[in-house]
């Protein structure tokens, strides 16, 4: 027995000892220098308490339009994904022979690094629908995409969903694959609507991978940075810039302030977790109630 453990202990310590190493020391260094203002380079530096989380909260208009920004991009994304990807999916499952063809095709842009996708769509959104606005007589498409604040929250969003609505989709398929054809046709006989059975049967029974699509796409949406860097880096101005830019410019580009950039990642590691958190202890109860 002895000798098992140490052998499973040897399996399991070189992933340890890694994630430690890269993920866990990082993660409590970047706790402590939240209450400092080290920059970055220096040897020395000094406690200064919670002066930079108040800072952070209180007097830095740039960093709290930054949130505002993202929770505004994590609402429309949260919804608009996962409804997206359910529908596709429901569509995608009923048909038959060609449900392997549109699976591929809808996933494929996933397979596309984001930062990639985000040029690919500058490109569109600068030289193609505006060149198909002059030929179509669709003039909502000739207008400064990127340029103009409103539209470029909109660029970034449709660019987001492009990319990674194909992944939830996946998910909601499997999902759906394990509901029993015999309920559906039974809800059917009995009189029900296609709305009515998905409704009463087909939601309350893929409730646990609507959860965790929620879980994913409430994260990603929240540390979003390369498809906001790709398409409008942050711009114009500072009008579309996300929490995570900030951090960065924060530390690396402009101020050089890690503690100060530091106490922001605390700030929005908290946000993340007690989102996450009411998400899933609410999605988790109506995973029960179904």
């Amino acid at each position: 027995m002895k000798n098992r453990n140490l052998s499973l202990l040897a399996f399991v310590a070189p992933a340890f000892i890694t994630y430690f190493v890269l993920l866990m020391i990082p993660t409590l260094g970047g706790f402590f220098y939240s209450f400092t203002d080290w920059n970055g380079l220096a040897k020395s530096y000094h406690f200064v308490g919670i002066d930079n989380f108040v800072e952070a909260i209180t007097d830095d208009p740039d960093f709290l339009h930054a949130i505002w920004f993202t929770l505004k991009y994590v609402i429309f994304m949260v919804i608009a994904q996962n409804v997206i990807a359910l529908l596709l999916a429901i569509l995608i499952e009923s048909r038959r022979k060609t449900k392997g063809l549109f699976r591929t095709i809808f996933f494929m842009p996933n397979m596309v690094s984001l930062i990639i996708s985000a040029f690919i769509w500058t490109f569109m959104f600068s030289q193609v629908l505006p060149q198909l606005a002059a030929k179509t007589d669709m003039l909502f498409l000739n207008q400064q995409w990127i340029g103009n604040p409103k539209a470029a929250f909109f660029s970034i969003i449709i660019v987001s969903l492009w990319h990674g609505v194909g992944y939830m989709m996946i998910i909601y398929l499997a999902a759906l694959q394990g509901v029993p054809q015999s309920l559906r046709e039974a809800a059917i006989i009995d009189g029900a609507s296609p709305v009515q059975t998905l409704v009463h049967i087909t939601l309350p029974m893929i409730t646990h991978a609507i959860t965790i699509c929620f879980f994913l796409t409430l994260n990603s949406a929240f540390k979003v940075y390369d498809v906001v860097y790709g398409l409008t880096g942050g711009g114009p101005g500072r009008a579309t810039q996300v929490i995570t830019m900030n951090i960065f410019e924060e530390a690396f580009s402009s101020n050089f302030r890690y503690g100060y950039a530091s106490a922001k990642s605390v700030l929005l590691f908290v946000m993340i977790l007690l989102f996450t958190f009411v998400q899933v202890f609410v999605m988790k109860k109506r995973e029960v109630e179904a």
